[in-house]
């Protein structure tokens, strides 16, 4: 699997601006910072699928693989913040697990999202479908190429994957795609300007049930 790949012009615009005038409806739970729990949506599920994305992860991951789980992030002038480098290590589950290399567990709207370890995050892909335009001024994602390998423990580690590392600076085009490894590591300045950056990310699986006892929760 690669580390990330950008596609642009995955997405039409018209597809785009439908998608951020169907956020804005009041039956979607929103914070200022987005929305969480969205593949429970029929609009969103049946996007997930779609074939130009579901060729992606094809391309990038080598199989064809399942969504799970749907996010949208929402940056602007009136909720704009910084995100320090990290990995995305929380998995959404259907139970509880207690095992070597998972936790902790905790709860986002009713469901266990628990720390897995390298082997699970491996089997996972992020798509970000930008609805708006990534500009160096509205505080894109940034990432560390080749920083995939493992998941993360300690402030040594984060240390040692980012020393001497080239960073990129993700620039997408309104209706452009990056794919992404969870594990790999990035960051987000805060915004310099009004501009939105509305993501919708996606994350998809090789497959729900992880391992025997280990079952993905849709959200």
């Amino acid at each position: 699997m690669r580390d990330y790949h950008i596609k642009e012009n995955v997405i039409s615009e018209s597809e785009c601006d439908r998608l951020i005038e169907f956020f804005s409806l009041d039956n979607i739970k929103r914070s200022r910072a987005g929305a969480r729990n969205l593949m429970s949506l029929p609009a969103i599920s049946e996007l997930a699928l779609d074939r130009r994305l579901i060729a992606i992860t094809e391309l990038v991951y080598g199989k064809t693989l399942i969504p799970y789980k749907a996010t949208l992030f929402e940056k602007s002038g009136k909720a704009n913040w910084l995100v320090a480098w990290h990995q995305d290590t929380a998995l959404p589950l259907e139970t509880d697990i207690v095992d070597i290399g998972w936790g902790p567990l905790s709860k986002k709207q009713g469901i266990n999202f628990v720390h897995a370890p390298t082997w699970a995050l491996s089997k996972i892909l992020a798509l970000r479908i930008h609805l708006d335009a990534s500009t160096s001024s509205n505080g894109p994602l940034r990432i560390i190429p080749g920083s995939h390998s493992q998941r993360l423990l300690t402030d040594a580690e984060f240390d040692r994957a980012r020393k001497g590392k080239p960073e990129i600076e993700c620039l997408v085009g309104k209706g452009g795609v990056i794919a992404m490894s969870p594990l790999i590591l990035h960051a987000s300045s805060k915004a310099v300007n009004d501009e939105p950056r509305r993501v919708l990310h996606i994350e998809y699986a090789v497959s729900l049930q992880i391992e025997s006892g280990i079952r993905l929760a849709i959200a």
